[in-house]
């Protein structure tokens, strides 16, 4: 009977198989024919739809102006000219949020690097003038050793020592203000982002209504380009750290959604009766039992939060935010390689720093049963206040002995220490040295493989385009995912862009192939053993840590500003999860299987076509869906150092006064040819799982 069943299987397995080859087959047959036959003339609609959605940028554009000029108007006092003039009410809530997250981020600035900002913004310039109001500073060395007591308090001493050097660092190479800029941006958005993203949650998953409308929206907000978000953000609320902020609290709340929502359906039955038969009420059980029981997760939506609120540090400097980001985008613009990686640098051990000390705080087990005195409760708090209080007042002296900047407080840039001319020797060595090797790889690179990839994307007719990734999503996923693909590819088509697009997905292509392959290769070879795993692991770990920006700095003084540059950048930064699920996977083919293998005599080789990759494909599936997102990302983001696709035109709608519409309309593009991917990888990736018997 056994061997009758897996007979069966074997054989459904291969008709299985063979079948959707044969339907490939064929679908790479119709889009060749299509592809060479039709004909390329604009009047040709095969070759080109006409552009019936030209209007649609101006259509939000409308939206925008009426909502911020007409609608719901309101009597407004106006101080200035002493009289209460009709002002729309959308434009008076945005106007107060902007001044509220302005008072905040500028109260944590002031805290920390002292100043009278927010005094003047709530008491006004005179008042606080005539008064002489500041708030004093905090020293950076009362700082430096308050991360050191953090990090031992989630981690212990390597944590401690992580901390502190780190923020050591930041502080004697003058580079503690614009930290400090920074660390307050994400000091205001994080906590914004964990209550939005904590409190949708707990409503999509009590409301299953809730959650599967607003599935479908976190889809697209976290597959549009971060730049698409800029514009419409500057056009309702104007330029400055507000705007920044707003612009983070929309990308990093999604994730926060997300893992609270999953969270909490992993709870098992058995802790939902039990809180159920304590006769606990709807608030307890969900504040008492759910949301505890959830915490690993829900904490790391809070590691996940930090870390996109971080990488939005350079996103956030074009519509005005201080901190790193805008000194790297400065140095950058400048092509000041050395100043560029220093401000870089920071912005790598400020998100190495987080994100060890929230997995730290994740991974951190409550003992609900200690039972501990004033002092063992708050220890880290007294010797953090001890510190706070010895160097505000060794700061306090030392104002007697500087003149102008008391160095107990900051350290400015140009007398702190630095790398960057050491750096930028390198970069001219390197320039030196192999500049003739470059050139000709970079001249190879761009006319004999780029050139022909990118003619050939856009030499291909609408018509065969459709033919093909529709036919995809059929044969893999069904007719409803075809027609799904198929409306976000018209929505495309009938665009002006059409031809920006097809750039935008050959660079992807290109980026996503290269990863995947490296993905793979690193991932199977690091499987072979636990510890090139955990190491291959911990690799990963790392560079996830970085804002994808900082991958734009070696390749620009390397390959210049070309094609070459972004991809390369996008390589790298879109292997990391090509890898790290490629590793998932081959860790996760159960050890019996593996046994059975060696006893057949079979070779590493064998093993690995026949056993081990097989059962691997749906974890390198899922891994190749992020390396898609990671890529569309990266290469939207090499607009800043200049590409001819999507990102580019996103990025020009910047200094346009209609390009609120363009952006949201080409962020949607993106994100759309992103969830097109998705759906098709993602459907084929559980039918593998059913197919090889895994849950």
């Amino acid at each position: 009977m056994l061997k009758k069943s897996s007979r069966l299987y074997s054989v459904k397995t291969t008709n299985i198989k063979s079948s959707k080859n044969f339907q490939f087959l064929i679908l790479l047959i119709f889009f060749l024919i299509s592809y060479y036959v039709i004909p390329h003339s604009e009047m040709n609609y095969l070759w080109r739809l006409p552009t019936f959605l030209k209007e649609f940028p101006l259509w939000i554009n409308d939206i925008i102006y009426k909502a911020l000029f007409e609608w719901l108007p309101i009597e407004v006092y106006d101080p200035v000219f002493e009289m209460y003039e009709k002002k729309a009410t959308f434009r008076e809530i945005t106007k107060f949020i902007s001044q509220i997250l302005n008072i905040i981020v500028q109260l944590f600035r002031d805290l920390l690097l002292g100043g009278t900002k927010t005094i003047k913004l709530i008491l006004g310039d005179s008042f606080v003038s005539k008064q002489n109001l500041f708030i004093p500073a905090t020293p950076w060395p009362a700082m430096v050793c308050g991360v050191a007591l953090i990090g031992y308090k989630l981690g212990g001493r390597n944590l401690a020592l992580l901390g502190g050097i780190s923020a050591l660092y930041i502080a004697i190479f003058g580079q503690w203000t614009p930290s400090v800029q920074t660390f307050s941006f994400i000091l205001v958005t994080t906590p914004i982002c964990f209550v939005l993203g904590l409190s949708l949650g707990i409503w999509g998953y009590l409301n299953k209504k809730v959650e599967t409308s607003l599935q479908p929206l976190l889809n697209i907000m976290q597959t549009m380009p971060q730049f698409a978000y800029l514009v419409p953000i500057i056009a309702l609320f104007g330029l400055g750290d507000h705007a920044g902020s707003i612009a983070t609290i929309i990308i990093a709340t999604p994730p926060m959604i997300r893992n609270t929502i999953l969270g909490l359906k992993k709870i098992p039955t058995e802790v939902l009766e039990a809180g159920i038969m304590s006769g606990c009420t709807k608030f307890q059980l969900l504040f008492k039992v759910l949301i505890p029981t959830a915490r690993t997760d829900i904490l790391n939506g809070v590691n996940t939060v930090i870390m996109q609120c971080l990488a939005m540090t350079v996103i956030a400097s074009f519509v005005g935010a201080k901190g790193l980001g805008l000194d790297l985008k400065i140095a950058l613009n400048s092509l000041q390689i050395g100043k560029a990686s220093e401000a870089g640098l920071c912005i790598v051990l400020i998100a190495v720093v987080l994100d060890r000390y929230s997995k730290a705080w994740a991974a951190k087990q409550r003992d609900y049963f200690e039972n501990l005195n004033f002092y063992e409760k708050n220890k880290f708090g007294i010797f953090f206040v001890l510190a706070l209080i010895v160097f505000s007042f060794i700061a306090f002296i030392g104002n007697s002995f500087f003149d102008k900047i008391n160095y107990f407080y900051y350290i400015p840039p140009e007398k702190g220490l630095t790398i960057a001319s050491k750096i930028d020797g390198i970069v001219d060595w390197v320039w030196d040295t192999f500049f003739y090797s470059l050139n000709v790889f970079n001249k190879f690179f761009l006319t004999s493989i780029l050139g022909p990839m990118k003619k050939s994307f856009l030499n291909m007719p609408v018509f065969a385009t459709f033919i093909l990734v529709m036919g995809a999503a059929y044969i893999v996923s069904g007719l409803r995912s075809s027609v799904i693909v198929g409306c976000m590819l018209l929505f495309i088509a009938l665009s002006e862009y059409w031809d920006r697009a097809l750039i935008t997905a050959y660079m992807a292509t290109f980026a996503v192939l290269a990863s995947a392959l490296n993905g793979i290769i690193i991932g199977s070879l690091a499987s072979q053993s636990e510890r090139a795993s955990r190491i291959t692991l911990s690799v990963c770990d790392f560079f996830e840590t970085f804002p994808s920006f900082i991958y734009l700095i070696p390749v620009i003084f390397l390959f210049n500003i070309t094609d070459t540059s972004v991809l390369i950048a996008a390589i790298i930064y879109a292997t990391v999860p090509a890898t790290r699920y490629t590793v998932w996977g081959f860790k996760s083919v159960p050890l019996a299987l593996h046994e059975a293998g060696d006893m057949s005599g079979v070779t590493k080789k064998q093993k690995w076509i026949n056993i081990e990759l097989p059962l691997a494909i749906p974890h390198i599936l899922l891994g190749i869906n992020q390396t898609v997102v990671f890529a569309l990302q990266m290469v939207i983001l090499g607009a800043l150092i200049g590409t001819e696709d999507l990102g580019q035109m996103i990025f020009a709608a910047l200094s346009r006064s209609d390009g609120a519409g363009i952006a949201i309309t080409l962020g949607l593009f993106v994100s759309f040819m992103a969830i097109s991917v998705d759906i098709i990888i993602r459907k084929w990736a559980e039918e593998r799982k059913k197919l090889l018997g895994i849950v």
